[in-house]
């Protein structure tokens, strides 16, 4: 019966999601067959929920969350990391699914009997949320936590099993595969990370979503090492993408008068940046969850500094570094610079001429190219 449920399901809501705000494109797709696995596995339960007892975790554009209320559950639960998911479940809803958008933490889970979730990349984020999951959910909770086989590994089962006692799995479905984790174990609230780097006299915070954690990547040092060079005369700045706000902290721990925006679309992100922002006592920092800086006016920065993502998910796709190039010359007034890392083998110089200005190369390397691009 839920099989036929859910097909119903399928043809009628999920094909007709979109990824909008987000990139958009022939082989990009608002919905996968993990999510209608999860759906699948977890008909039953969420048939039987209560209001409120439904709760969404990564959910990419809102297919589960729309998937889980046309099976029946209500007063549904959710949280995604980016705001762009966010943006797109509400669009995709039209204020016809009974949801709410809830932060990371004890009120998101807090009774759950049923978490539908999107197993992340990172083993530390899956981690903190699990740790979440045990520490306030229903002792009958059911976690229907599944993903592309390509993308899953045994570590996976064992970061659950820290947190949940009992952890089985699913036959695979097209390239697909569910974990179904119960029986919450005693588990502590988590804790945002931090790390001191003598070399760079500053503390870095993460979360567990956070690209890098707390160490500080190697293209990210290519950026920072240009950083005394560029824009001398720069009053307004933005770390674009910020992650943990390494380089908005350098940038202004060494400019005093220099006002800093790190911005990420990353509700984990921006919690790491604002608490790197803390731990070094930076009040010319401010912290902002936002796609692509669209909250902020146009020709109003001296400064973007920008390490793009070369992915978007889990597919390789350069659409996500053009809509920031794209932002970052809207933002930037007449003869503001941007300065951007990327892998060498991209060549994004001639793009970023075209959409932003003239772009010289600052330093390269055979993994990365740092280029400075000055407004028209």
């Amino acid at each position: 019966m839920a099989g036929e449920q859910l097909d119903t399901i399928d043809d009628r809501v999920l094909s007709g999601l979109r990824r909008w705000p987000d990139v958009e494109a022939p082989n990009l797709h608002a919905v996968d067959a993990s999510d209608r696995l999860i759906l699948d596995e977890a008909a039953a339960a969420i048939a039987e929920s209560g209001p409120g007892e439904v709760v969404v975790i990564g959910d990419a554009y809102g297919a589960l969350t729309i998937g889980a209320a046309a099976i029946g559950a209500t007063g549904i639960r959710v949280f995604q990391d980016s705001i762009v998911g966010e943006r797109a479940l509400a669009a995709n809803a039209a204020g016809a699914v009974d949801y709410v958008s809830l932060p990371l933490g004890a009120d998101l889970v807090r009774g759950a009997r049923v978490v539908l979730m999107q197993l992340p990349r990172s083993l530390a984020e899956l981690d903190e949320l699990a740790a979440w999951i045990a520490s306030a959910a229903d002792p009958a909770v059911r976690v229907y936590a599944g993903g592309r086989i390509k993308h899953m590994t045994t570590a996976m089962n064992e970061v659950l099993a820290r947190h949940l006692g009992r952890v089985d799995v699913t036959h695979a479905r097209q390239k697909s595969r569910v974990l179904i984790a119960s029986q919450p174990l005693p588990s502590e609230p988590p804790m945002i990370a931090r790390e001191f780097h003598t070399d760079l006299g500053i503390w870095v915070c993460a979360t567990g979503a956070t690209f890098a954690g707390t160490r500080i990547d190697i293209g990210t040092r290519a950026l920072l090492a240009v950083l005394p060079t560029v824009a001398p005369d720069a009053t307004t700045a933005a770390d674009l993408g910020c992650g943990s706000g390494v380089v908005a902290a350098v940038l202004a721990q060494a400019r005093p008068e220099l006002a800093v925006l790190a911005s990420d679309v990353s509700a984990g992100a921006v919690a790491s940046a604002r608490a790197t922002a803390e731990a070094n006592r930076l009040t010319n920092v401010t912290v902002t969850r936002d796609d692509a800086l669209g909250g902020q006016p146009d020709a109003s920065l001296d400064l973007v500094v920008l390490n793009p993502p070369f992915h978007l998910g889990a597919t390789v796709h350069t659409g996500a570094a053009s809509k920031l190039f794209a932002a970052a010359a809207r933002v930037l007034k007449q003869g503001g610079e941007l300065v951007t890392v990327y892998n060498s083998h991209l060549g994004y110089r001639a793009e970023l001429t075209r959409v932003v200005g003239p772009t010289d190369e600052l330093s390269r390397t055979s993994k990365f190219t740092v280029t400075r691009s000055r407004k028209n």
